[in-house]
């Protein structure tokens, strides 16, 4: 798959479209990313089972470097709770890793392309609502985060997102500040990203036809393009949310993930 003028331009607008989302919203790019990337690399002649899962698996690589511009503005500012980084990160880990070395090596593309449009409906429907968690408990003890990092990084790992629809509502369930829960959900995003994506190069070692600068399950390419234009839009989005109805465009975006998940339900059930 020859890195053509075409191609450059696909993948620079879906960076700067996440990046500047991410910023403007404090939501991850995995959600349009996934969907989007699918489309170009089953236009481009990659077979849809493989093209939804490497889609999943660069998505998830872009988080390593958008995760870490986010945590130094966030450390900055002194809202990541590193507490609680240190004991969710240890079962995020595990979790990512049973996740992406051994279920996501296993199951077919088109089942998690119906995992990834049902875990998408379900996130836009959350954000269409604004529902915010009732703070009704505290954060549960070594072994209690341990589990709940498991479950984050697995999940994570299977649908090509940093986790942060999950870890935020279950933090601000647990008493943490909203802000903090927000800095520290991307906080954790660095470790869910990094051993995800250890699994997705090793279980894609031995994939046949995989399209020209694939390592593993990642698409270079793509990771490159999206990861450098993310990385400069979403201290942009960042500064926009200052100015911008952002109650108003969470609803907007929520519509388009309806959409996004619709056309990854039809991917998921039509191959």
């Amino acid at each position: 798959m020859p890195l053509e003028p075409l191609l450059i331009l696909e993948l620079a607008l879906l960076g700067v479209g996440t990046g500047f989302l991410a910023g403007l919203l404090g939501i991850g790019g995995g959600m349009l990313m996934v969907p989007f990337i699918t489309i170009i690399m089953s236009n481009r002649g990659v077979a849809p089972d493989l093209a939804v899962k490497m889609a999943i698996a660069t998505s998830m690589a872009t988080i390593i470097f958008t995760s870490i511009s986010s945590v130094r503005a966030h450390h900055k500012r002194g809202a990541v709770r590193w507490d609680i980084v240190k004991r969710l990160a240890p079962g995020i880990v595990v979790g990512s890793i049973i996740g992406s070395l051994g279920v996501f090596a296993l199951l077919k593309g088109s089942y998690l392309a119906i995992f990834f449009g049902l875990f998408v409906s379900f996130s836009a429907t959350q954000m269409f609502l604004d529902k915010k968690p009732k703070p009704t408990r505290q954060m549960p003890g070594t072994a209690g985060q341990f589990a709940a990092g498991g479950f984050i990084g697995f999940l994570s790992g299977l649908v090509g997102a940093g986790g942060g629809f999950i870890s935020v509502p279950f933090m601000a369930w647990c008493n943490v500040a909203i802000h903090s829960a927000v800095a520290t959900s991307a906080a954790l995003g660095f470790p869910i990203a990094l051993a995800n994506v250890i699994g997705y190069i090793i279980s894609g070692q031995h994939v046949q036809n995989l399209p020209a600068g694939a390592f593993g399950y990642i698409w270079l390419p793509a990771l490159v393009v999206i990861a450098v234009c993310s990385f400069l839009m979403a201290p942009v989005g960042a500064k926009a949310a200052h100015s911008l109805p952002v109650g108003k465009l969470k609803r907007v975006f929520a519509s388009i993930l309806y959409v996004l998940a619709a056309y990854m339900l039809y991917k998921g059930l039509s191959t």
